[in-house]
């Protein structure tokens, strides 16, 4: 097996969590320093999927996405919110 096959991940990471074939609602793409902050909204689902890339990337809005996440807390302003920091993205 890959390192980066999700069965192996799940396994060796006990708190992440693997879905396949979620329809993204929404994709946002910011500037953050060196990095482009995304954030999608997946359909069904009232929190929001984060993670980082080196480049903008063509959006996924209404493509279907294979996911690996686990769940974390950010504050925002003074507020704290629960996001899902995803470790792996790919294209269903």
């Amino acid at each position: 097996m890959k390192a980066s096959d999700p069965t192996a991940l799940t396994q060796r990471h006990r708190q992440l969590v693997h879905s396949e074939f979620m329809k993204v609602v929404s994709h946002v793409q910011r500037d953050s320093g060196d990095w482009i902050s995304n954030t999608l909204m997946l359909e069904g689902h009232s929190v929001a999927f984060k993670y980082k890339r080196k480049q903008r990337y063509q959006s996924l809005k209404g493509a279907r996405v294979n996911l690996t996440y686990y769940a974390d807390v950010e504050s925002v302003a003074g507020f704290e919110v629960e996001v899902m920091k995803v470790v792996r993205i790919k294209r269903s």
